[in-house]
């Protein structure tokens, strides 16, 4: 069984909102699908399964004078996610336990009621699982 189902979303530090939304929303012609008040972008790049849709997410530098955790705001890449099924989640989360990976849970902020954790790859590059409840 392979324990990946496809990509869910991958979210990339934007300079310019306004000339990032231009260039994913209206020149790919992606669905905006997160609330307007959210500041992060969430658009909808394809279908997906299991209520999981694939996302390109885009999120506004955070202010140089705000400490960030790990110092994200360093890199260029903010995270990649893997949509999972549902059956595969807990396994894969205890697989990375076991390994003596730190396992950092969360809540969505657009699809709700779905499962989400966090585990860094050697290099620090943030990774979420999200799956189906």
């Amino acid at each position: 069984m392979t324990r990946v189902a496809g990509l869910a979303e991958i979210v990339l530090w934007v300079h310019d909102m306004v000339a990032a939304m231009h260039f994913y929303r209206d020149g790919f012609d992606l669905e905006l699908i997160s609330p307007p008040e959210l500041p992060n972008k969430f658009l909808r790049a394809g279908p997906g399964a299991s209520g999981v849709p694939e996302m390109i997410v885009l999120v506004p530098y955070p202010d140089p004078s705000f400490e960030f955790p790990r110092e994200k705001a360093k890199r260029v890449l903010h995270h990649i996610a893997f949509r999972v099924e549902a059956r595969a989640y807990d396994d894969l989360q205890l697989h990375f336990m076991a390994e003596g990976v730190e396992v950092r849970t969360g809540v969505h902020p657009v699809l709700k009621g779905a499962r989400t954790f966090y585990v860094d790859d050697p290099d620090g590059n943030e990774v979420e699982v999200i799956s189906p409840a």
